[in-house]
C-alpha cells in the first residue's frame, strides 16, 4: 500500500472536495458551514464521519476501494484521494467487484439498455472513480438529459493559476466539450474560480504557476506533482470509456 497516511485527513480531504456541491444543495446533508470549519481549521475530528456518509452517492464507492486494498476506514487519506484524484488503489478493485456494487445501487433504476451500458464498463477497465460516477452513472439515472454544463461542473477539473485574487484564482483551464459526438478536453483558456467564502477556503497558500483541482467552481486543494498526473491519468481514462457509449 505504500507509505502509510494519517487516516483522520481523509476527511479534511474529502470535506475540500465535497464542500462545494454540499454547499448548493446538490449532495450530503445539511452541515455544510460545520463542515467548511473543520476542514479550513484543519481539525480532523471523527465525529465528521457520520456526517460524512450521508454523501450517499460517493461514499459506497469509497467502501469499495477501501475493502478492495484490506483499508478498515473508508475515509483513509488513500482511499479518499483515489476515489476524488486517482491513484494506484483503483488498480486494486476487481471488475466482477464493482459491477456487482452498481447493480446493487443501481439495478432497479436502470433498465433495458442503460443498464447493460453501464454494467459492461467495468469488464472495459471502468474504476471506482467520481467521473465514472459524473459521466457513466450520474447521466443516466437522471429523468431528463445531463446538460454539458452539469457534466461540466460535476468533474473533477485542474488548472494552472494565472493570478490570486482575494475571493477568486484566475486559471488556465480546460473545459470539456463535445466534438463529432463525442466528449474531449478542449484549449485551455483563462477562467475565474472561487477560492475562499468570508475570507476563508482551502488554498491560502497557493501561488502563480501552481496547478489547483476544482469542482463546482471552487478551488478544493493544491496540487503536486504526482497528484496532478494522477487525475490527468484517470480523467483520460474513463473519458475514453464514456465515449464508447456516448
Amino acid at each position: 500500500m505504500g507509505t502509510a497516511v494519517d487516516a483522520s485527513s481523509g476527511l479534511l480531504a474529502f470535506i475540500r472536495y465535497g464542500f462545494m456541491p454540499n454547499h448548493l444543495g446538490y449532495c450530503g446533508g445539511n452541515q455544510a458551514d460545520l463542515l467548511f470549519e473543520h476542514a479550513v481549521a484543519g481539525r480532523a475530528d471523527p465525529r465528521l464521519a457520520p456526517l460524512l456518509a450521508k454523501f450517499t452517492g460517493a461514499v459506497p464507492y469509497l467502501r469499495t476501494i477501501a475493502a478492495a486494498n484490506g483499508i478498515g476506514d473508508p475515509f483513509d487519506r488513500r482511499v479518499v484521494d483515489a476515489y476524488w484524484v486517482g491513484n494506484e488503489l483503483l488498480d486494486t478493485v476487481e471488475a466482477s467487484t464493482l459491477s456487482r456494487t452498481l447493480e446493487e445501487r443501481f439495478g432497479r433504476q436502470l433498465t433495458g439498455r442503460l443498464r447493460d451500458e453501464v454494467l459492461r464498463k467495468p469488464p472495459q477497465g471502468a474504476r471506482p472513480y467520481h467521473l465514472f460516477h459524473v459521466l457513466d452513472v450520474y447521466r443516466r439515472l437522471e429523468a431528463r438529459e445531463v446538460s454539458m454544463a452539469a457534466m461540466e461542473s460535476c468533474r473533477i477539473s485542474w488548472g494552472r493559476v494565472r493570478s490570486v485574487e482575494p475571493a477568486a484564482l484566475v486559471v488556465d483551464r480546460q473545459p470539456l466539450v463535445e466534438r463529432d459526438g463525442k466528449l474531449e478536453l478542449g484549449p485551455a483558456g483563462a477562467e475565474r474560480v472561487l477560492r475562499s467564502l468570508s475570507g476563508q477556503g482551502f488554498t491560502d497558500e497557493v501561488s502563480v504557476g501552481d496547478w489547483v483541482s476544482i469542482h463546482w467552481g471552487w478551488a478544493c486543494e493544491v496540487l503536486d506533482p504526482p497528484r496532478l498526473a494522477h487525475l490527468r491519468r484517470w480523467s483520460a481514462h474513463h473519458l475514453a470509456l464514456a465515449n464508447s457509449t456516448v
